[in-house]
C-alpha cells in the first residue's frame, strides 16, 4: 500500500471526509480573541490551511478583509457550511501556487506549517514573505514537539529561528493556556514582522 502524503491534498480530503480532525479546535483560540480586540491595523488576512475556518468569521467581525484557503475539497465544503453567509471567503487554492491577486497585511498562522511535511518547511518563509506588504505580518500559533512522526510536525526547540529569521522578526511571543489535547502544553502564540531588505 502507498505511504500517505501529508502533502498531498487527498490525505487530508480523507480526513475531513471521515470526520478524523482532532486538531480542530471548534472555535477561535483565546489569544486570537485578544489580538483582534487591541489590533490597531485591520487590512487583507489570509488564513492558509483554514480548515473549517472559525478564525474566518473572527477576523471579518474585526473588520479584516479575508482570504481563506485549503487545498482539500473536503475542508473547503465544511468550512463554507460553518460560515454560511461568508461562505465564499473560503477558496480551494493551495498555499504555494495560488494567485493572492495583491499583497496581505497579514498571514495568520494555525495549525498549518505542522500540517506541512519537514521537507517543505524552506518554502513556507519565502512564500509567506512573497504574500505581504513590506510592513506586513505573520501572526498565530506555532506547535513545537521533539516528536519525528507527523502530522502534526512539531518545531524542534531553536528551529523557528533560523527558519523564519531571514525573512521575519518575532515582535510577540506567549504561552498559549487553551490548547486542545493534541496541541497543550507544546504551542506558542507568536507574531512576527517582515524584515525589510537590506539595500543594495
Amino acid at each position: 500500500m502507498p505511504r500517505e502524503d501529508a502533502a498531498q491534498p487527498e490525505f487530508w480530503d480523507k480526513r475531513f471526509r471521515e470526520s478524523f480532525t482532532p486538531w480542530d479546535a471548534g472555535g477561535v483560540p483565546a489569544a486570537l480573541g485578544q489580538f483582534l480586540k487591541t489590533a490597531t491595523r485591520r487590512g487583507r488576512v489570509l488564513i492558509p490551511g483554514c480548515g473549517s475556518s472559525y478564525e474566518v468569521r473572527a477576523f471579518a467581525q474585526a473588520g479584516f478583509e479575508v482570504v481563506a484557503i485549503d487545498f482539500a475539497p473536503a475542508a473547503v465544503e465544511r468550512a463554507r457550511r460553518i460560515l454560511g453567509p461568508l461562505a465564499q471567503l473560503v477558496r480551494l487554492e493551495d498555499f504555494f501556487k495560488f494567485d493572492p491577486g495583491g499583497p496581505f497585511d497579514l498571514v495568520y498562522e494555525r495549525a498549518f506549517l505542522c500540517a506541512l511535511p519537514r521537507r517543505l518547511w524552506g518554502d513556507y518563509a519565502p512564500r509567506v514573505s512573497e504574500l505581504l506588504r513590506p510592513d506586513g505580518r505573520l501572526a498565530g500559533f506555532f506547535f513545537f514537539d521533539d516528536q519525528e512522526r507527523g502530522p502534526p510536525f512539531g518545531l524542534r526547540t531553536g528551529e523557528l529561528e533560523p527558519l523564519l529569521g531571514g525573512h521575519f522578526d518575532r515582535t510577540a511571543d506567549a504561552a498559549v493556556l487553551d490548547s486542545i489535547p493534541i496541541f497543550a502544553g507544546k504551542e506558542r502564540w507568536q507574531v512576527w514582522a517582515r524584515s525589510t531588505p537590506p539595500s543594495a
